[in-house]
């Protein structure tokens, strides 16, 4: 229970109707989530406006209602207070609520298009090897020192959110790493919170249903170091043609880390292979379990963190050596006849080509690369012909199918995705809606040796389906098909 009146510390609002001397059981934004006692906060979201469900939650209990425009009837024991915008207020009053837990904990958040949760799981994986307590945000899961919490967003709402950090300090935990998302920062949803650093690892096109444009999606990426505070530290990757930018504005403590331009903390490749990376980090060499440049680029940025945390550098480099990547991203198995599968979380053009060109480096030459892929529905559309156009020139065989069709046509998206592929690779494409299908079909292709990569999903157990999330698992419908090639 906290007083309404420390809850409503840093609101700018524009009319209170009520006392601020009443205590508050809990802050929720979810007209179903109203318990007797609580602070219901009316948002207008995308689909939903909160404050349509004003009168119910007051019937179920709410003692205070904020809003932005105040109900025709507002009498009665229940306090009213008028703000400018609902989502900014809810961020700070649910940081308020829970005590501001960010402010006791080490916060560091992860920003980009691709490699945000690798990273993330890296700091956390590397910090609890160290022997530190920590917590992680993330796609996959969260987690509080080991105990793991489902996910389902990249970055919570900032009811969950605080509520986590609030569970990570009662825990004791001295660290906590989380991936930020674009719509978490342009949703206000990290408003509030107290960052020790911010990581950008890459910009590339992603969420343009959202954002509509590229230009507002790299606003909303920047926003967040914008609003890094002079304490904290901003790491960009030099490499990308964005990590200056996100750079111009912040008054964080600024560093970059790269495989190719000038920057604070620099590593070069010097063997790349299904077994891992060799790679020689600020002059040492060193042998990482991840493959592919688009780790070492993650393994850089995670080890230029923990300098900047003030990590011992022999123990950060011993520690990240031993450590594997996220579940999903580029895990791979091999069948009994030698044929390698591969399954990533890719589904951007830029990360497409980024697994497909690591898979292009380290075969030997000859094995055929068999890329099973789909689009999300209700999504980007504009990415579907990109991404199917990056497969059919980077394999030798695509397999166009479902990812998560959600309520469009599998057909159709497929189709959008058709649309991108040249005259020249038509005849090494074929379409199949059913993905379980598609996967047994790449399978009946491989010979051994060769590679399937079936991307998109990764760490996803479900296919969504107008509505109704069913169980699937690329890695166990994969591993069911490799028994049969015993």
């Amino acid at each position: 229970m906290r007083y309404l009146s420390d809850i409503l510390e840093g609101v700018a609002f524009t009319e209170l109707q009520g006392s601020a001397d009443v205590e508050i059981s809990a802050v929720v934004f979810d007209s179903r989530q109203v318990v007797p006692g609580c602070m219901f906060v009316a948002v207008k979201g995308t689909a939903v406006d909160g404050h349509d469900y004003i009168e119910q939650a007051i019937k179920d209990g709410a003692i205070a209602i904020i809003c932005e425009e105040l109900p025709a009837h507002t009498a009665g024991e229940v306090d009213f207070l008028m703000v400018a915008d609902s989502a900014r207020a809810l961020a700070t009053l649910a940081a308020n609520f829970y005590e501001n837990p960010s402010s006791n904990l080490k916060l560091v958040g992860v920003t980009g298009t691709n490699g945000k949760t690798t990273i993330a799981t890296l700091l956390y994986k590397l910090f609890r090897d160290m022997g530190y307590k920590c917590g992680l945000l993330s796609t996959v899961e969260n987690q509080v020192n080991g105990r793991v919490i489902p996910s389902t967003h990249t970055t919570p709402d900032p009811v969950a959110l605080n509520k986590l950090l609030a569970d990570m300090v009662d825990e004791g935990c001295d660290y906590c790493f989380m991936e930020v998302s674009s719509h978490a920062i342009a949703q206000h949803r990290i408003d509030g919170l107290s960052f020790s650093g911010g990581i950008f690892s890459n910009l590339t096109h992603d969420h343009l249903d959202y954002h509509k444009t590229f230009d507002s999606y790299l606003k909303a990426k920047k926003t967040f170091f914008d609003n890094l505070p002079k304490s904290a530290f901003a790491l960009t990757n030099g490499d990308d043609k964005n990590g200056n930018v996100m750079l111009q504005n912040t008054s964080a403590h600024k560093k970059t880390y790269g495989l190719k331009s000038m920057a604070d903390y620099k590593a070069r490749i010097i063997e790349n292979q299904f077994g891992g990376l060799l790679l020689n980090i600020d002059n040492e060499e060193v042998w990482f379990k991840l493959v592919g440049t688009f780790n070492a680029y993650n393994l850089l940025a995670v080890y230029a963190t923990a300098m900047l945390l003030e990590q011992d550098r022999s123990k950060v480099l011993v520690s990240l050596s031993k450590l594997t990547g996220a579940e999903g991203r580029f895990e791979y198995i091999v069948a009994p006849n030698k044929v390698i599968g591969i399954v990533d979380y890719a589904h951007t053009p830029d990360a497409v080509q980024n697994v497909l060109s690591t898979i292009h480096d380290i075969r030997k030459g000859s094995e055929k690369v068999i890329t099973v892929i789909g689009c999300g529905g209700d999504r980007d559309k504009a990415k579907r012909p990109v991404m199917a156009k990056v497969a059919s020139e980077w394999s030798d065989k695509v397999i166009l199918t479902s990812d998560n069709p959600r309520t469009e046509d599998p057909g159709q998206i497929i189709k959008d995705m058709e649309a991108g592929i040249d005259p020249a690779f038509k005849r090494h494409t074929v379409s199949i809606a059913d993905r379980r299908e598609a996967i047994k079909t790449a399978c009946m292709f491989a010979h051994p040796g060769d590679i399937i990569l079936l991307a998109g999903k990764g760490h996803e157990k479900y296919q969504e389906i107008n509505g109704v999330k069913n169980h699937f698992d690329d890695m166990e419908e994969l591993l069911e098909q490799f028994k049969e090639m015993m």
